[in-house]
């Protein structure tokens, strides 16, 4: 089969790019060929069809440039679809795969898709489908004012980093590409969801129930060959806490928890919030180690020496691959009952569950720890995702593929 897999970045900036590489790599071990579409950068692979790839623009670093050609870039870019449309008359892929897509390089490649009559499914990473700003979350809080298709309220808001001109971009983006044009509702042929949490928003914000379907992200793999003598579940001293630090992750409620029960807390990743972070631990007097950035090796064993790993998320976690490495480790989860996090975890038997954005609640579940029953949590959190191998989640991925393509 020939498969094209478009993501706006082709290097392991986050999750999604993650799930993209690793799929992508899956599938060319699995005897297909695969062309990748994506932006131009300086952290990018190596790929033969960077040639194609679209110019870089930077919301971030935003020079007088990157402002100029933003609006373009996010509304309707010609310069992606017509490289996208090189790229599709060279290749003549069977199916596209799409994931993020929208800003860096623009829903205008899927017009260039159905002029060709190419099946296209897109992969869920986010709510950008049906939320301006991507994570249903603003002010702190998770959130569904747009909640039928009223994306003003993203103005209203300024849900976009608390700016009202890119606040009005995001708006009239998701007016022109959902009610105007409806580029994704016409142009995509399935969706996949990693989680039945997203799917079941996704239809109560009006999107066809038929044209989802739901497939978990898997573990990382490396994980998956690793033996349980590699993995065994010591009890160790200290609370693990690994990702991005930002505001929807909840981190303010596990500094809280942590200074009510005097546990020691390490946190790993880096993020927009890490300095605030920093002074209310130092407020609180919380028992709180940063630890900066951390490569895949130092967290494995970061992960398998913890008492426990936390997940206090205040949005709409979906799947994230966090929760899924801890639980393919054996680790005990305490995470919020919030979003797809609820769809592995059942509370006391595979991990723990509190209130979302509840220090008082966390703290009870952080005392629990003591008296678990650690062996029998272990064991059936390793069940709990022994389907959601890499492997496995080819074989689903292909299944959808072969749907269409029949």
């Amino acid at each position: 089969m020939k498969i094209l897999q478009v993501n706006q970045f082709y290097y392991p900036r986050g999750g999604a790019d993650i799930y993209f590489l690793n799929l992508t790599r899956e599938l060319r071990e699995a005897g297909h060929q695969v062309a990748v579409f994506s932006m131009d950068h300086p952290k990018n692979l190596e790929s033969p069809w960077s040639k194609y790839f679209v110019s870089r623009v930077s919301f971030n670093e935003a020079g007088l440039w990157d402002k100029l050609k933003t609006p373009g870039r996010v509304l309707y870019s010609w310069e992606s679809k017509n490289k996208f449309s090189r790229l599709l008359d060279d290749f003549r892929p069977d199916i596209i795969h799409i994931h993020n897509i929208y800003h860096h390089i623009s829903p205008s490649i899927l017009d260039a898709a159905k002029d060709r009559h190419i099946p296209v499914v897109m992969h869920l990473h986010d709510y950008k489908l049906v939320c301006a700003n991507h994570a249903l979350f603003t002010k702190g809080a998770f959130c569904e004012r747009c909640r039928p298709n009223k994306y003003y309220e993203c103005l209203l808001n300024r849900c976009i980093k608390d700016s009202w001109a890119g606040s009005a971009l995001a708006v009239a983006e998701m007016y022109l590409h959902h009610s105007w044009l409806k580029i994704y509702e016409r142009d995509v042929d399935v969706f996949i969801a990693p989680s039945n949490f997203m799917k079941d928003t996704l239809v109560r914000f009006g999107r066809e129930a038929d044209k989802i379907k739901v497939i978990y992200n898997p573990f990382d793999r490396e994980i998956a060959s690793m033996t349980p003598q590699e993995t065994n579940n010591r009890k160790g001293s200290y609370l693990l806490y690994f990702g991005r630090l930002s505001r929807e992750k909840g981190l303010e409620t596990l500094i809280k928890a942590a200074s009510l029960t005097g546990k020691s807390v390490k946190i790993a990743g880096v993020g927009p919030e890490a300095g605030n972070l920093e002074i209310l631990a130092k407020d609180l007097q919380a028992p709180i180690e940063f630890l900066g950035f951390k490569n895949s090796k130092e967290l494995k064993s970061l992960i398998s020496g913890a008492e426990a790993v936390i997940i206090p998320s205040i949005w709409g976690e979906n799947m994230p691959l966090s929760l899924l490495e801890a639980m393919s480790l054996g680790q005990i989860v305490i995470a919020s009952r919030i979003g797809g996090l609820p769809e592995l975890i059942e509370d006391g038997y595979s991990g723990l569950l509190f209130e979302p954005g509840n220090q008082d609640d966390l703290a009870a579940q952080i005392r629990r720890l003591a008296d678990l029953d650690r062996e029998s949590i272990s064991l059936q959190a390793r069940q709990a995702v022994k389907s959601l191998s890499p492997s496995l989640n080819l074989e689903k991925v292909l299944a959808v593929y072969q749907e269409l393509l029949q």
